[in-house]
């Protein structure tokens, strides 16, 4: 095994995924602010997506944009796979923790996130007919996330690789649950807000009038 600074523990997962992660597991490593600082640059990566890709190339650029669906996309989808994850451990006989599941699962959207902005940034050098270039590098760079991802569960929870696979599609399933009824309780908060404030502007009207 390695020893490295904390940011040379997340280059030897990027580039050593199988290797890395279990390094990363053994020597108990892995740092909560740089997975936080991670999260943050996936949201960062997904307005500059939105809003710097190349014209040409943006079909959903506007000049006012709500940031609060990508806010959701980013950090909320990313806290709600970690704590449905953790939920489901217990089910699978997984042994990651909540912390472990956050910075592996951190770690492994870096490629991502760099080819988010690789893509973005060439997007704005590049006419039509290079788009593949673009999509490429984008496209790559998901997929290695993709595979970080996998290994970073199945390191966390020590499983088989099928097994590894079979928790990913019961998280996927539990994070629509959980979202789901987050939905519900919103709506129920907001139907209840407006009752009482119907109820405090009629007894206000009645009481000046």
């Amino acid at each position: 095994m390695y020893e490295f600074s904390q940011l040379g523990w997340l280059k030897h997962v990027i580039f050593h995924p199988v290797e890395g992660y279990d390094d990363l597991r053994w020597k108990k490593k892995g740092s909560m602010k740089i997975a936080m600082v991670i999260v943050l640059l996936l949201f960062v990566a997904m307005v500059v997506k939105r809003q710097l890709t190349g014209f040409q190339f943006n079909d959903s650029y506007v000049k006012i944009f709500n940031i609060v669906p990508l806010f959701v996309q980013s950090i909320v989808y990313f806290f709600t796979w970690v704590i449905a994850n953790w939920a489901l451990c217990t089910l699978f006989n997984g042994e990651g923790t909540v912390k472990r599941i956050c910075i592996y699962s951190a770690y492994a959207l870096v490629p991502y996130i760099v080819g988010t902005f690789l893509s973005v940034f060439i997007s704005n050098f590049i006419v039509s007919d290079e788009v593949v270039w673009m999509n490429v590098i984008y496209y790559v760079g998901l997929g290695w996330s993709v595979v970080l991802m996998i290994q970073a569960i199945r390191t966390v929870h020590q499983y088989s690789f099928p097994k590894t696979l079979l928790s990913i599609v019961f998280t996927l399933v539990a994070m629509l649950v959980i979202l789901f009824l987050l939905v519900l309780l919103i709506s129920l908060f907001q139907q209840v807000y407006v009752f009482i404030a119907s109820i405090y502007t009629e007894l206000t009207y009645r009481f000046r009038g």
